[in-house]
């Protein structure tokens, strides 16, 4: 999961969904986790419901609360009218059932006590900033540590991706060069995981991204 700023491209293309009477589905699995601000990353969602789009969304807190393993999310669906909604939820819930009938409670309760409780909420806040902080500062370390490094490259697409993920550009030689001679393990498709990324590491990684790359 690798991104780019949500609003950009959206301003244009919410007219052409329209135009094309398409339907609008949305994984948003970083909320909060890929700016540090809750309402930034959510313009997606209010552009399109603004602009009338009965949208699908599909909400994670996999990663902005930790709950890997539990899998705790919501589905929401935009309908028109109270009479469509029911109908809406009459049909997903045709379809939940043979997936997993009753989902376990024990992570959505968490994520609703964290919600609903101001003081958690407000703590909740700071850790998903953090936590995002973070991960940008160490794109920005990396793009800086392989210019440093004298790489001639454009790196900027490292800064300008959002999220936990980034796609760096590497061919599958060059992946293969990285992992074999400076043990560092990434997809084939050069997605390294920017999370894995530390004051501790990120100029030994800079060096490493340079020699396969130069």
């Amino acid at each position: 999961s690798s991104g780019i700023n949500a609003e950009w491209p959206l301003r244009p293309g919410s007219q052409v969904i329209k135009d094309r009477n398409l339907l609008v589905f949305i994984d948003m699995a970083y909320q909060g986790f890929a700016s540090g601000d809750l309402e930034h990353d959510a313009y997606a969602v209010r552009k399109f419901t603004q602009d009338g789009h009965r949208i699908l969304l599909a909400q994670s807190f996999a990663k902005n609360m930790g709950m890997y393993g539990q899998r705790a999310g919501v589905f929401s669906v935009v309908g028109e009218t109270a009479d469509q909604a029911a109908a809406l939820e009459s049909q997903l819930k045709i379809i939940v059932r043979p997936m997993y009938s009753s989902p376990a409670l024990h992570a959505s309760r968490i994520v609703s006590t964290v919600l609903t409780d101001e003081a958690l909420y407000a703590q909740w806040l700071g850790d998903v900033k953090g936590m995002a902080d973070r991960i940008i500062s160490m794109r920005e370390a990396l793009k800086a540590g392989l210019v440093s490094e004298g790489s001639t490259l454009d790196w900027e697409h490292l800064t300008n991706q959002i999220g936990m993920f980034c796609f760096t550009g590497m061919s599958p030689e060059q992946v293969e060069r990285l992992t074999s001679e400076f043990s560092v393990y990434l997809t084939k498709d050069g997605r390294i995981s920017i999370a894995g990324v530390s004051s501790r590491n990120v100029d030994y990684l800079a060096n490493a991204m340079h020699q396969v790359t130069k």
